[in-house]
């Protein structure tokens, strides 16, 4: 006999089958259900067709039982982290008279080439960036910037610009003979991915994004002039001691005169405030680990005088809007934004003005954390873009 979904819907609509349904990640509401409903959404919830069927019974007394059954139209995403790999290549590449970067390769050697762009700038790679692609399709490719974790000489400033990493991008893309590439960034690492594949988009395949940073003055200033001081008071305090209450109108000013100091010490421990202020507002949940990272002088050195280099400079771009004003450059590059709710470091307005200028990119925030890319949620859709991104050159 047909199925009788007005009956269906009176049921559910009297609550009568609240309990026996379990929908996956879809949250039932209180809203009276049409019968309508079933023809006009036949698609539930992100890539699982629901079926719905009645089990008919000659009493109308018995319980109608509503059955929901996936069918898998596309596979879901993966958003695990893959398992940590070690590197097949290691190397590195002197890129001008004062500079040599260390590169790494990981993953399939004869996958989809991947570049992964870190933060700070300063900040350095590490093992679990790797993590965020699939070993199997992609072919994962590390580097350290200028100044940065290996790369040598540490911590240097010459030559030390946007436009001088830019040119080492491609410097790297010819070394290891790769003809386009995937680009994947957060915090600074957006904000030189941007930059990059601005300048050559047609080198990019692909471009993930995370914590956007667009390195303008209200960015700065929100961070480093007080702003994010209304969240952190207690991380802030010690920031601001450092400097002398004359010397507070600018503190970025100021903490540049202690790192470029002829006194070694001095720039130790001006590194040291400059880079656990960021470590300890880093994430929704202060992360004793990631906290630490600002007690060793070796690598808050390179962090803070680097970053302060380039806040100094306005990131060396010509005007506070580049990045924005060029997005047509890359507005036909598949491209998603993940973005967390609650960062504090790279709070979600620059995120958002990316987002209005640049549609065309998938634009995920997560509502339950906040910049590092190592909170879980942020974590599952950095995987989830990649997993997307894989897709679409598979389908190619």
């Amino acid at each position: 006999m047909p199925i009788d979904f007005t009956e269906i819907t009176n049921q559910m609509n009297l609550g009568l089958l609240q309990n026996t349904l379990l929908f996956p990640h879809f949250t039932t509401t209180t809203t009276p259900i049409s019968s309508q409903f079933f023809f006009k959404n036949p698609t539930f919830t992100g890539g699982k067709n629901w079926v719905l069927r009645a089990q008919n019974s000659c009493s109308k007394s018995e319980s109608i039982q509503l059955v929901a059954e996936s069918m898998d139209i596309k596979n879901e995403l993966n958003k695990n982290l893959y398992e940590q790999i070690e590197p097949y290549a290691t190397g590195f590449l002197k890129v001008s008279d004062v500079h040599t970067i260390y590169w790494e390769q990981s993953g399939n050697p004869s996958g989809h080439p991947v570049l992964f762009l870190h933060g700070g700038p300063g900040g350095g790679t590490s093992p679990g960036n790797r993590r965020f692609f699939d070993p199997q399709f992609y072919r994962i490719i590390l580097f350290d910037q200028r100044g940065a974790g290996k790369s040598t000489p540490h911590a240097c400033l010459e030559e030390n610009t946007t436009w001088d990493l830019i040119k080492d991008i491609e410097k790297l893309r010819e070394h290891l003979e790769i003809p386009e590439w995937q680009v994947f960034g957060g915090s600074w690492g957006s904000t030189l991915a941007l930059a990059y594949s601005q300048s050559h988009p047609d080198k990019v395949t692909g471009i993930v994004l995370r914590g956007i940073f667009l390195l303008r003055k209200k960015e700065i200033d929100w961070f480093y002039e007080g702003g994010a001081a209304a969240l952190y008071p207690d991380a802030w305090e010690p920031f601001r001691d450092l400097i002398p209450e004359n010397e507070r109108d600018c503190f970025v000013k100021a903490y540049h005169k202690r790192l470029n100091s002829d006194d070694l010490n001095t720039q130790y421990e001006a590194a040291r405030a400059w880079t656990k202020w960021e470590m300890m507002t880093a994430h929704l949940i202060p992360n004793e680990e990631t906290i630490k990272k600002g007690d060793s002088d070796e690598f808050s050195l390179a962090f803070a005088r680097i970053e302060n280099h380039y806040f100094t400079n306005k990131g060396f771009f010509s005007t506070d809007s580049h990045l924005l004003d060029n997005i047509d450059k890359i507005r036909h590059i598949n491209g998603v934004i993940v973005q967390g709710r609650y960062d504090c470091c790279c709070p979600m307005m620059s995120a958002w003005d990316l987002h209005k200028a640049w549609p065309e990119a998938d634009f995920k925030v997560v509502t339950d954390a906040g910049h590092s890319a190592n909170e879980p949620g942020i974590a599952a859709e950095l995987v989830a873009a990649n997993e997307k991104l894989k897709n679409i050159i598979r389908n190619k």
